[in-house]
């Protein structure tokens, strides 16, 4: 079913190749006359067809290879090298096909995003009473009043207001806030936004259509379509190129008075150094790319990297780790480090938020051996309570502690942090602070970017002004927007001069702009897969050295196809101005001009192979790990 499918979609690479094995069997089979004329009629229908393609490309304003394709294709056949016609035809085909795969690959961005949308609401038969009695509904045929049931970690399926009296709510696709968010009663809930540990109902306040999850997903569709296309490096070099073979190949012509000198002439002006070469390197460079961790999504995307004068970059889970770390343990006194953290970890042994994970990976990141519990409960966004060898633990938010200690000291915080705090038998035993640091890497790699030819490096986040301020100023950004939603970024990333804009990020909300930038790179490792398929560029390892790669990887592979280029058409014009004296004949040209095909493949086969990056990239601080519910 595969092979049928390419065989469909790709009809002339596959009818190229049979013809091709057919008329070289003919031939050696000594039916040279009938293998003969099987390749020009074959060749003929396909100039043909490409005339009328041409045809439609110039009424568009657009002269690509195709020009000197059509030139090399009866050129060939006029010489009777009927063989090499077909080879020119399977290298326009093939060419083709790869850039009709790759276009096809990058329009698959949508795919992550519909899947996530949310698609069934739990509709309240009867939203006065108790009863949690519900009717299942597609997502899209809420009406605006209607009361919803979000159990605990659905995906809020329409914005709406709580109803409950509080919640608790994982923004992050949304807004790339890393702590989950405190919604009271009557504040707004928004769609695709993840409910916590606990059931809660919402009234909702628009439809589907109008939902911020939707409307995320419009957001990608438009800048897909208001994407202008790329144009193929070897086009540019179409028109020069062929208007140069054509005066040798004339004046050849002219100055013999042979017919037979202007086709040896155009024999040595074939476009395969054209069509051949600048894809090599490219495929190339993809696969120097994957190498080294980084998928990206055709040769077009290469270029882009290569030639990149902005990035912007969003900070939580791109800039910074994406998740809390601990930075500081306060005991109160009568209580060490060591305990209030063997304590508190014990107890977030029985949490389900979904943060406590952390508080875990923290003690075992100091070798603590964590206590079971005797009995254990959680109370939904506020905190956990255990019994742990005979003590009452509690770790939450500080005036859940402060309920059950009243001695409880609330600690001051800066913007980005979060504090649990923690009491033991009823008095307050101290405070464990978190922060969303930057990577090690982020700083190094901003000023790799700077110091190679970025010119604009700037900071697009929907964190709050002073989180943002004081992450960009670790990592030597200066230019720094925050609090944005989705569309407040596209805006921001069409308007960032110099171009190409590269924008970097890894959640939901940054699907729109990453769709929208000239160059989106997505941090795949584990960002939001709609981040991923809505990118140009996916980076797989979790670090941000990635970036650097790409960028460097795409300099280097577009050093190597123009090269391999330049090699080729030197050669080509070098050999068609001797083929200008007769020298040279038909047969031989089209021998010699397979070595200089094979000269310039060679080269580009370098775009494999390059230099490092040079990045030196500081060694990871020891962090302790805790995530606890923010204040």
């Amino acid at each position: 079913m595969r092979f049928l499918r390419w065989f469909v979609r790709f009809p002339v690479v596959w009818f190229t190749i049979i013809v091709l094995v057919a008329v070289l069997t003919l031939d050696a089979s000594g039916f040279v006359r009938t293998a003969k004329w099987i390749a020009i009629v074959y060749v003929s229908v396909v100039i043909v067809w490409t005339i009328v393609g041409m045809v439609r490309d110039v009424m568009r304003g657009h002269v690509g290879l195709d020009v000197l394709a059509v030139v090399a294709m009866i050129a060939t056949i006029a010489v009777g090298e009927y063989v090499a016609s077909l080879v020119i035809v399977l290298m326009l085909s093939g060419g083709e096909a790869l850039e009709d795969y790759a276009s096809r690959r990058a329009k698959r961005e949508l795919t992550s995003l519909l899947d996530r949308s949310p698609q069934v609401a739990h509709v309240l038969v009867h939203p006065q009473a108790d009863s949690d009695e519900v009717q299942d509904a597609d997502a899209a045929d809420v009406r605006v009043g209607d009361v919803l049931l979000v159990r605990p970690a659905e995906i809020v399926p329409v914005d709406g207001t709580l109803l409950s009296d509080d919640g608790s709510f994982d923004e992050s696709s949304l807004t790339g806030e890393s702590l989950p968010v405190s919604r009271s009663a009557g504040d707004e809930v928004l769609s695709g936004s993840v409910n916590g540990s606990r059931a809660v109902r919402i009234r909702a306040l628009r439809r589907s259509a109008d939902s911020q999850y939707q409307q995320i997903v419009e957001l990608v569709k438009q800048a897909q379509e208001d994407r202008a296309p790329t144009v193929r490096l070897a086009d540019r070099f179409a028109i020069p190129f062929t208007a140069v073979s054509l005066v040798i190949a004339g004046a050849a012509w002219a100055i013999s008075g042979d017919p037979a000198r202007f086709a040896e002439v155009l024999v040595l002006a074939t476009p395969c150094p054209l069509l051949i070469a600048a894809p090599v390197a490219f495929l190339g460079g993809l696969s120097r790319a994957a190498k080294a961790g980084i998928i990206v999504k055709g040769g077009a995307v290469i270029e882009q990297l290569a030639r990149v004068r902005s990035a912007a970059f969003d900070k939580t889970g791109t800039l910074t780790e994406g998740r809390p770390d601990l930075v500081a343990v306060e005991p109160a006194p009568g209580f060490d480090e060591e305990e209030l953290l063997t304590l508190a970890a014990s107890a977030e042994q029985y949490s389900s938020h979904v943060l406590a994970d952390g508080i875990r990976r923290a003690a075992a990141g100091r070798g603590i051996h964590l206590l079971a519990a005797a009995e254990a409960h959680e109370v939904a966004t506020n905190g956990v309570t255990a019994q742990i060898d005979g003590r009452t633990v509690v770790v939450g938010k500080p005036a859940y502690v402060a309920s059950i200690a009243p001695d409880t000291e609330r600690r001051s915080i800066r913007e980005g942090e979060a504090a649990a705090y923690v009491a033991v038998d009823g008095r307050f035993a101290g405070t464990l602070v978190l922060a969303d640091d930057p990577r090690p890497e982020s700083r190094a790699v901003v000023s790799w970017l700077r110091d190679t030819g970025v010119e604009r490096i700037a900071m697009l986040t929907g964190d709050a002004q002073a989180t943002a301020d004081a992450v960009a100023r670790g990592v030597g950004i200066t230019d720094v927007h925050a609090e944005l939603l989705p569309p407040e970024k596209v805006h921001l990333a069409a308007q960032m001069r110099p171009r190409p804009v590269m924008m970097v990020g890894d959640g939901v909300n940054d699907a729109p702009v990453l769709a929208a930038a000239d160059i989106g790179v997505a941090m795949g490792a584990k960002g939001s897969t709609a981040a991923g398929e809505a990118a140009d560029a996916v980076v797989l390892k979790d670090s941000l050295v990635g970036i650097a790669d790409a960028v460097s990887i795409g300099r280097h592979t577009l050093r190597v196809a123009y090269t391999a280029i330049w090699i080729g058409i030197a050669l080509s014009i070098g050999l068609m101005l001797i083929a200008t004296t007769g020298v040279i004949p038909a047969v031989a040209g089209a021998l010699i001009q397979e070595g200089v095909d094979l000269a310039t493949i060679l080269y580009a086969l370098r775009a494999l192979t390059g230099p490092a990056t040079g990045l030196v990239v500081p060694a990871a601080k020891p962090h302790e790990r805790a995530a606890v519910d923010a204040v």
